[in-house]
């Protein structure tokens, strides 16, 4: 990724693409916590991540986490696809930002029980996943031994 900063005009159209998600019974329970790229919240995100991801991420214009609400909001019950419908919103969200012509990529690689208390999440809602966003950048800017990495997938193994 180039360093570039991410406007909030084209974060908001992803997370209008995510809203647009199917959920059961329309309950929509996703949300996304970003922070942009020279914001104060910025460091507070990126600490969140791994060391491996923060080699990459460092010049990503926004890190979006996705958390989802256990249960339902009109009757207070589980809603056991909380994390199935979630993902579906993921997808809008990640499909948007690729039509926009940035780099979207989904990940796991954070400290899931340090981003609970560190971005005030309800003990509701479930950690789910991290995102990071931002504009192509070069690369041979990559270290090396991610720069191999850069190239798609061909055929099944």
């Amino acid at each position: 990724m180039s360093g570039e900063a991410i406007s909030e005009e084209e974060l908001f159209s992803m997370f209008e693409a995510a809203r647009w998600a199917p959920s059961s019974y329309n309950g929509q329970p996703w949300r996304m916590l970003y922070a942009r790229r020279d914001t104060p919240h910025w460091p507070l995100f990126f600490d969140l991540l791994v060391e491996f991801n923060q080699t990459w991420a460092k010049n990503a214009g926004a890190l979006v986490v996705f958390i989802s609400k256990t249960t339902f909001d009109h009757n207070g019950e589980p809603a056991a696809t909380h994390s199935f419908d979630t993902g579906a919103a993921w997808e809008n969200f990640a499909l948007q930002g690729a039509l926009r012509g940035l780099v979207v990529h989904g990940m796991q690689g954070f400290d899931y029980d340090k981003a609970r208390p560190a971005l005030n999440i309800p003990d509701v809602f479930q950690v789910e996943a991290m995102a990071v966003i931002g504009k192509p950048g070069r690369k041979e800017d990559l270290p090396e031994r991610l720069r191999e990495r850069e190239t798609p997938v061909t055929g099944v193994k």
